[in-house]
């Protein structure tokens, strides 16, 4: 209503008209005599608050805080639920994981330990060619493993260790 008032009292005047822009010349009115009455000093007086007014609001304040600490409970257990998921989910995981390579450990042994008996055997048919069979199994009577480097001179059908034994 104030605004209103103003913008009554307000006058304006053409100053100047160009090419460029007009020009005006603001006229404020005198200032009203009642205009200091509607702004108050002193904020509006309070209605008296009753006890049980005062006692029904402290109760529903103690309610929200209640309400909130649950909200608050709640949203941590869910919370705690969730990393003890997430745990499991990882060790689960890793367990797999230790499951996977130790499969792959084991193929991969028992392909060399295959592997290294056809070897065997393939040596094994070879020495019996070239020596008569002879060779080999007294390498294999005397040291045990025929893969294994020694010193031995094949002579004939003897072998033998650089000089006679």
């Amino acid at each position: 209503m104030y605004l209103f008032k103003l913008l009554e009292s307000l006058g304006v005047k053409e100053l100047d008209k160009r090419a460029s822009g007009q020009a005006f010349e603001v006229i404020l009115g005198a200032p009203a005599p009642d205009g200091k009455g509607e702004f108050p000093l002193s904020p509006p007086k309070k209605k008296d608050v009753s006890l049980e007014e005062i006692q029904r609001k402290l109760d529903a304040a103690e309610e929200r805080r209640k309400n909130h600490e649950a909200e608050v409970l709640k949203h941590l257990a869910e919370k705690r639920e969730h990393e003890k998921e997430v745990l499991q989910k990882a060790m689960e995981e890793n367990n797999n994981f230790s499951k996977m390579a130790e499969e792959k450990l084991n193929q991969k042994m028992e392909a060399n330990k295959e592997n290294r008996t056809a070897i065997m055997a393939a040596m094994n048919e070879k020495f019996k060619e070239k020596v008569g069979g002879v060779c080999l199994d007294v390498c294999v009577e005397r040291h045990g493993d025929p893969l294994l480097p020694s010193p031995f001179v094949f002579t004939g059908q003897e072998v033998g260790r650089g000089e006679e034994e």
